[in-house]
């Protein structure tokens, strides 16, 4: 069902159909901020690559193949938009400064609580520190699959489609990724 409303819609938005881009825009933005963002970590660039692909999109609907999923070529643009994004960074060795877009305030802070100790929280909030500073410290071959796969839950053949390499090279990364994560994570006995 939803596919064939996102083929309509597309099909409306390649003609000119302004209304129809706005839909799609409303359809994925939320999915793009959130890879971009787990990507990125920092929320004015997970902004800037959703609508640096939704422009992109825009302005590339001719180079759309209609015989594959949109949803993989969107995620490919903004993916690959990511990845640009990271090699063009410094090295940061201040991973958790990024984190803290609102007042002191992070994503984690916004869920209800469930009658938490400080010292369990103390102690949930670093282990998400932990985590999140080893999936930053991936090089980024190994940190997009992994998100993609992880976090965003693609399958490998999604995935595959994303990135535009063979599902054998994406489990592999997969596999390291989870290696280099293991590995990263039993120094900090998690």
């Amino acid at each position: 069902m939803i596919d064939n409303y996102d083929t309509r819609l597309i099909k409306l938005a390649r003609k000119g159909d302004q209304g129809a881009f706005a839909e799609i825009v409303d359809l994925y933005k939320d999915k793009l901020f959130h890879l971009a963002y787990r990507m990125l970590n920092n929320r004015h660039e997970a902004e800037d690559i959703v609508q640096e692909t939704f422009l992109r999109v825009h302005k590339n609907w001719m180079r759309y193949d209609e015989n594959q999923k949109f949803s993989t070529w969107i995620y490919r643009i903004a993916t690959n938009l990511c990845i640009d994004r990271l090699r063009k960074r410094k090295p940061s060795y201040s991973l958790d400064a990024e984190m803290n877009d609102q007042e002191g305030m992070d994503g984690y802070t916004l869920i209800p609580g469930d009658n938490r100790t400080p010292e369990s929280e103390y102690l949930i909030s670093e282990t998400r520190e932990t985590i999140h500073s080893a999936i930053e410290s991936l090089p980024v071959k190994y940190k997009s699959v992994m998100i993609l796969r992880y976090l965003q839950e693609l399958s490998l053949q999604e995935i595959s489609d994303v990135l535009g390499m063979p599902v054998t090279t994406v489990k592999t990364r997969v596999h390291r990724g989870r290696e280099f994560l293991r590995k990263r994570l039993e120094n900090k006995h998690i």
